[in-house]
């Protein structure tokens, strides 16, 4: 019967009536493989809610969670990289810079801004990963000493939030520099009291890792974040021996005693709040034996 045969070869259906299913609209998840919408997913703040794996997200997303209704001040946006070694791998270093700029919409690895956060002032600092893996250069050295003079001397809580796969290799020796700067800057805003915390997402390693982003008056992390200097393979073929399971994840850190606690980011914006609260800027003493109480409070919690 015609009503079993297929009289024509395949289905013409016109272009103008075709149904297709945007791009962004569904997120899946892949640590777990849970599928829900890119609108819950954002809702989130891009937490799985399945198994609460952490996606990265940029430093504009970091500051519209922490500040109040998203109002900031944004600290030295137009500071932007020179070329002071004339670098050329590839192609050179400022057409590189250039592109990326052009990418990303962004002048380097790092934005800083200050404003309130849950009724509070607070200056941070967020690393962007799209940024040439978040490397560190001279800019990024220099405008987060300069955000940390900024919360010296208006005796504002500092929070750094690090993402980044280390030192700039087009910078060589001045993004070596810059370790040393950002922990002298440290010295001093620890010297004047002021709280100074350290958020590692992920990935953090290299000299980020080796300078400013393990020198917090608290360290804590995101679950799950990489957490590192040198590489597993890297070490591995040094020490020649196999590496625990779950080497240099925030857990695996936090057990050994190099982090303070971890942090759900959708509980970061009250936790850090709370913490604040109990470290408001005071003599250098004082600052001391808060942290004790604090750190006996978040472990509580």
């Amino acid at each position: 019967m015609a009503w079993f045969k297929r009289v024509e070869k395949g289905i013409v259906t016109p272009t103008d009536q075709k149904k297709e299913t945007p791009d962004g609209l569904w997120y899946k998840c892949p640590e777990c493989k849970a599928v829900v919408t890119m609108a819950e997913h954002k809702r989130l703040l891009h937490v799985c809610g399945a198994c609460g794996h952490h996606d990265r997200i940029d430093a504009a997303d970091y500051f519209e969670l922490l500040f109040d209704d998203g109002q900031f001040t944004e600290l030295d946006a137009d500071l932007t990289s020179g070329d002071p070694l004339h670098f050329v791998d590839t192609k050179a270093y400022p057409q590189r810079v250039a592109a990326t700029e052009r990418n990303t919409g962004l002048k380097d690895a790092v934005r800083t801004a200050h404003g309130v956060s849950a009724g509070q002032p607070l200056v941070v600092a967020a690393m962007d990963f799209k940024f040439i893996g978040g490397s560190m250069g001279s800019v990024v050295g220099e405008k987060i000493a300069r955000a940390i003079d900024f919360a010296r001397q208006s005796r504002t809580p500092f929070l750094m939030i690090s993402r980044s796969g280390g030192a700039r290799m087009m910078e060589a020796g001045y993004s070596l520099m810059q370790m040393a700067k950002t922990s002298a800057k440290l010295a001093l805003l620890a010297e004047a009291g002021v709280p100074y915390v350290s958020l590692l997402t992920d990935p953090t390693t290299g000299g980020v890792t080796a300078s400013f982003a393990m020198l917090g008056d608290f360290n804590i992390a995101e679950p799950g974040a990489l957490i590192g200097f040198a590489g597993p393979r890297v070490i591995k073929e040094t020490i020649g021996k196999d590496l625990p399971k779950g080497f240099q994840s925030a857990e695996f850190v936090l057990e050994h005693g190099f982090l303070d606690f971890i942090v759900d980011r959708r509980e970061l914006k009250h936790r850090l709040a709370d913490l604040l609260g109990l470290l408001r800027p005071a003599p250098v003493a004082e600052a001391r034996g808060a942290r004790r109480i604090a750190i006996a409070s978040t472990k509580a919690n």
